[in-house]
């Protein structure tokens, strides 16, 4: 396979002895874990295996998987530290002013003066809005949170980010 992977999930554990893994999701979107879905289980940065998702739930915060033909604690016991990926053309066509992670990450981003203050480096999903965590060439990380009145433009090809800062956000 020659396209593009992009992480959904991180395989953190096995829980219980039924072949299921615990996952720390990387996506927004509910429906990749969804029955019939394909994953490609990559370690190391090699795909492994392409798996199947056989089932789903969610347990105490975390997404819950189970792949067919792996019904046993013994078949996952390996995946742990494994990144769960879909490829390019599972991605989902999104709406205007909606990006992919991997779309906002790297961006340069600056203030409607025109002064640059670094590059996306994550994002946390926190609770009400993403917050952007910009890495800064001098000092601590920036953290901006992705609402209207600071992020004011966002061009992913151009790869920049432009903010209104408000008060005290880049103290």
């Amino acid at each position: 396979m020659n396209n593009k992977l992009f992480t959904v999930g991180k395989i953190i554990n096995t829980h219980g002895i039924r072949g299921e893994v615990k996952v720390l999701r990387i996506s927004d979107f509910d429906d990749r874990f969804e029955k019939g879905n394909t994953l490609y289980l990559v370690t190391d940065n090699k795909i492994v295996k392409e798996l199947t998702i056989d089932g789903h739930r969610i347990h105490k915060g975390f997404d819950l998987v189970r792949f067919e033909g792996l019904d046993n604690i013994n078949d996952v016991e390996h995946f742990k530290g494994s990144l769960l990926k879909i490829s390019e053309s599972q991605l989902t066509e999104l709406e205007e002013n909606e990006f992919y992670y991997h779309e906002i990450i790297g961006c340069e981003v600056m203030t409607s003066d025109g002064e640059v203050i670094g590059k996306i480096k994550e994002i946390l999903s926190p609770g009400a809005n993403d917050v952007w965590v910009v890495q800064r060439p001098k000092g601590k990380d920036l953290l901006i949170p992705y609402i209207a009145d600071v992020v004011t433009e966002v061009d992913v090809k151009q790869k920049q980010v432009v903010i209104v800062p408000m008060e005290g956000l880049l103290d």
